[in-house]
């Protein structure tokens, strides 16, 4: 009896591997788009998860988009006021 060939093993996982990937790619579009239209999603999201909501304001200051962090803390500081 011969030994099966990892061929399809390999492919199957190749499969799982890209899918992982693919939905990492879309939740990430999802979470960024979710973000970038809400400000009252990404005030959840500084109570939950700052520090994604870092990574956020981060990456559109790298892209030269600067205020959207200071427009979210006076909306803040205006709502518990």
């Amino acid at each position: 009896m011969s030994p099966r060939p990892l061929e399809p093993l390999a492919r199957r996982l190749m499969k799982g591997v890209v899918m992982v990937e693919l939905l990492g790619v879309f939740g990430a579009y999802f979470l960024f788009h979710r973000m970038n239209n809400s400000q009252e999603f990404r005030s959840s999201m500084n109570s939950r998860f700052p520090s994604v909501l870092e990574v956020y304001y981060q990456s559109n200051e790298w892209a030269g988009i600067y205020g959207i962090r200071e427009r979210d803390q006076e909306a803040w500081a205006a709502k518990r006021d």
